[in-house]
């Protein structure tokens, strides 16, 4: 984007390495992350820290004021704040998503100016309104139920939107609607969540990443401006989809709970290493089958890790990463979920203590299993690849 905003000076903090700044900061939100869990609140302390330190704008470049990192940086920096508060780096990971996308020049520039420049004062988070209650996701086919209709200068737009990530706390939804023009369009309009009309109902009840705050959001007349559009397409084609906004978020959301299951890992040893049974007289982390389950936890950690370098440094270097970003998305977070159910099995009776966080850990990683396209999909996505690739 180019000459879009003139350059924001760098923070004090923005002048450390990036990682080095979000590993601080999980640290403090790790503090409060139990909490957060317990009472599913939007956790707004931790992106005003994000926003002071300047990580809102790890990946919008340098000329407009960012940091200008790739999806290299953005992995670490994920999994480093998904160390300390998981929900908290899911939603980075999807504003990252959209800013990465923005970078890229998908976006018209007007749009993209209006969100580069709130980004650059104030916690802008903005994310993808897709999913609805009756369809699901669009990754299943079918049209969208929410509306927009023409109404002189404005769309207005009815509809419910589902499982709308971190919503109590964001700016805009990129909302996915059907026009009622004769000829029907799928547009995706920028909708300020300020605007009349706009309601949100709390209906987040999952088992894990509780603070997410991922309710419903109800539209009922509401006004966007025409020019509002941030993509298009014809109602009767399959929603189009960019391929790299897919390999960067398949990336990122994989770091989301990369970081839990290194969470769970660090959790659990200080556990054994710190718990000493009086029949014992040493510590738990001493007994030759415990230190064989951590092994094998470091196995699937180092596998993990490696696989989400890779991935990550193909796509900073533009190479066509495919559907090995789906099947990298698909390991990670069977490992990770792999990781915490051991890490549950080693802490043994105590390590199901809520003050203890396993379980909590445990419960934020199988919650992973929810994000579409589900792991049967991407299996299937990959066996009728290889049918074709076979003649078949």
């Amino acid at each position: 984007m180019s000459g879009a905003l003139s350059a924001v000076p760098r923070a004090p903090e923005q002048q450390s390495s990036p990682v080095a700044v979000a590993t601080a900061l999980a640290d403090d939100f790790s503090l409060t992350a139990a909490d957060h869990d317990k009472s599913g609140e939007f956790a707004a302390g931790n992106f005003e820290a994000l926003f002071k330190s300047g990580l809102l704008g790890l990946v919008t470049a340098e000329k407009d004021g960012g940091w200008g990192e790739g999806i290299e940086t953005a992995h670490a920096v994920i999994a480093a704040i998904a160390r300390g508060d998981p929900s908290t780096a899911l939603i980075l990971a999807m504003h990252y998503s959209v800013h990465a996308a923005i970078r890229r020049g998908k976006w018209p520039v007007a749009l993209a100016s209006r969100v580069l420049a709130a980004n650059s004062r104030e916690p802008a988070l903005l994310n993808n309104a897709q999913a609805e209650p009756g369809v699901g996701s669009p990754a299943h086919g079918g049209l969208p139920e929410t509306t927009a209709r023409i109404e002189g200068d404005v769309w207005v737009v009815n509809g419910r939107k589902s499982f709308v990530t971190g919503l109590p706390g964001l700016k805009w939804a990129i909302v996915l609607a059907v026009t009622t023009e004769e000829a029907p369009r799928l547009i995706q309009l920028l909708v300020p969540l300020d605007a009349p009309g706009i309601t949100q109902e709390k209906a987040w009840e999952a088992t894990g990443m509780y603070a997410t705050a991922s309710h419903d959001l109800v539209l009922k007349e509401v006004r966007v401006a025409l020019a509002d559009i941030v993509a298009e397409q014809p109602a009767d084609e399959p929603l189009r989809r960019d391929e790299a906004d897919g390999y960067n978020f398949f990336a990122l959301l994989a770091s989301v709970y990369h970081g839990v299951a290194l969470s769970a890992r660090d959790d659990l040893l200080r556990h054994l290493n710190g718990h000493v049974p009086a029949s014992l007289g040493a510590p738990l982390s001493s007994i030759p089958r415990i230190q064989e389950g951590l092994g094998q936890i470091e196995v699937l950690l180092a596998a993990n890790r490696r696989l989400l370098l890779s991935v990550a440094r193909d796509i900073d270097a533009g190479e066509r990463v495919g559907t090995d970003a789906l099947a990298v998305r698909h390991v990670v977070i069977d490992n990770a979920v792999t990781v915490t159910d051991l890490a549950l099995e080693l802490g043994g009776n105590r390590g199901l203590r809520r003050d203890y966080n396993l379980e909590r850990h445990h419960r934020d990683a199988i919650t992973a299993r929810a994000h579409a396209p589900q792991s049967h999909m991407i299996r299937t996505i990959l066996g009728r690849q290889s049918i074709k690739a076979a003649g078949g």
